[in-house]
């Protein structure tokens, strides 16, 4: 284990879990984004968002509670529940598609609103109320059709680090493993080339079993950001000084570079 590798992540993770509670930008719409942020308001806005939120880019996925809202000129509980699943096609596929599979995302928002309804009394912030064990919140998310443990870890995360929402733990929230986390796993040295999504998940328990998830955001932050898959920005990544891979990729860069110009 890179202890100078684990040692950086976990402070910029710990800066970002530190830090007080703000709005936290989706989707990069002020009105999107204020719906998304209203957990006392609209909690279920937040829930059906992580739901969406499957492949396609996070922000179209998180503008989809804006969107509907649009076309039903609200988006209070009470209303979404009288939606038939006829109805919720409707709004996913007309006049254009929400989303890249409107029939099974339709499915999942209708059946995400029946079992708000049915398990929580229509009140989606008793998902992550009175301080449960970040397992309880992880499985209530699970629960949810079209949920798998990648969405309720991330949910689960995005509401302790960035809503502050406490809980009584955080052991049970992962890393999630999307295309930037890998690859900046995998740079550092922190997993194989070609690791599975597990080895990835169990790599991030062995740096912080306390917290795995904590190091979500800094490994996603800097594949964003500079660690790209062409051209990365080495220079301004502050793990500049601990990639085992930046020489390699700089030397590389420089071939690519050399083969083009000759």
């Amino acid at each position: 284990m890179n202890f100078r590798v684990k040692a950086i992540l976990v402070k910029r993770g710990e800066e970002l879990f530190s830090s007080k509670a703000a709005r936290v930008s989706f989707t990069n719409d002020p009105q999107a984004d204020a719906l998304l942020n209203d957990l006392s308001g609209h909690p279920h806005a937040f829930v059906l968002a992580c739901i969406m939120d499957r492949q396609i880019k996070a922000e179209r996925a998180w503008m989809i509670p804006h969107l509907i809202s649009q076309k039903l000129y609200g988006f209070s509980f009470s209303l979404l529940r009288k939606l038939s699943l006829d109805e919720v096609r409707d709004l996913f596929s007309k006049p254009e598609p929400l989303h890249r599979f409107p029939e099974e995302m339709s499915r999942n928002f209708y059946a995400a609103v029946q079992h708000i309804d049915r398990s929580y009394g229509g009140d989606a912030a008793r998902i992550w109320q009175n301080n449960p064990p970040s397992a309880e919140v992880v499985l209530r998310f699970l629960r949810f059709r079209g949920v798998g443990p990648k969405i309720a870890t991330m949910a689960t995360n995005i509401l302790a680090r960035d809503f502050k929402i406490p809980l009584a733990d955080y052991y049970s929230i992962d890393v999630s493993p999307d295309v930037h986390v890998r690859r900046v796993f995998t740079r550092l040295g922190l997993v194989s080339d070609g690791a599975s999504l597990e080895e990835i998940i169990y790599a991030a328990r062995a740096l912080n079993p306390q917290f795995p998830g904590l190091l979500d955001f800094p490994a996603w932050e800097i594949g964003r950001s500079w660690c790209r898959p062409v051209k990365p920005k080495c220079n301004e990544c502050y793990m500049r000084s601990v990639c085992p891979t930046r020489s390699n990729i700089a030397a590389n860069a420089r071939k690519q570079g050399d083969s083009a110009g000759g």
